[in-house]
């Protein structure tokens, strides 16, 4: 198992992890969300792509470990992950927590900017891609925020994701 991280076995097999991320958005920059390019006039700007929803499932995938964050595992200290795609992010967090089988993701965009509805089944491909599992486990939703924050008024975009993982059978 990668870098020592505990793997729950028996009773607490069945973990959840929730992530979130937020970023701001600016012109010209691109936009990925979920893996997937949005033509966009704006786009996250962060150290990495700021693809808000593969970040925030990586950060997920981190909390049904008990393993840290984004910020503990992909720091802005961290040259190496500079510029880094999400999908980067998921597939090292995968590598760090023994790879346990997710059971289902629930993702909610917040943002009036990009709309995502034509490219919610292209992200549930991606994301069940990445994780391994049937399309059918991944739901992918957006919220405008109604102008009520940041991200309602189209300045900022982020993402909160739910996960079920199971570690696995006891063993020892």
């Amino acid at each position: 198992m990668g870098r020592g991280l505990a793997r729950p076995r028996g009773r607490d097999a069945v973990r959840i992890g929730h992530g979130f991320d937020a970023h701001r958005l600016a012109p010209g920059r691109p936009c990925v969300l979920g893996g997937v390019a949005i033509p966009s006039a704006a786009g996250p700007v962060g150290h990495s792509d700021g693809d808000v929803v593969l970040h925030a499932l990586a950060d997920a995938l981190l909390g049904a470990a008990a393993a840290g964050d984004l910020g503990s595992v992909f720091g802005t200290d961290r040259p190496e992950w500079a510029g880094a795609a999400g999908e980067a992010f998921v597939r090292h967090v995968r590598e760090l927590t023994d790879h346990p089988q997710i059971l289902n993701v629930d993702v909610t965009i917040l943002g009036s900017k990009p709309r995502v509805a034509d490219y919610r089944d292209a992200m549930r491909a991606t994301i069940a891609a990445l994780l391994g599992i049937p399309v059918s486990r991944v739901s992918v939703k957006a919220s405008s925020g109604n102008g009520l924050t940041d991200f309602g008024r189209g300045e900022g975009v982020a993402a909160a994701v739910v996960l079920l993982a199971d570690g696995g059978e006891e063993s020892e």
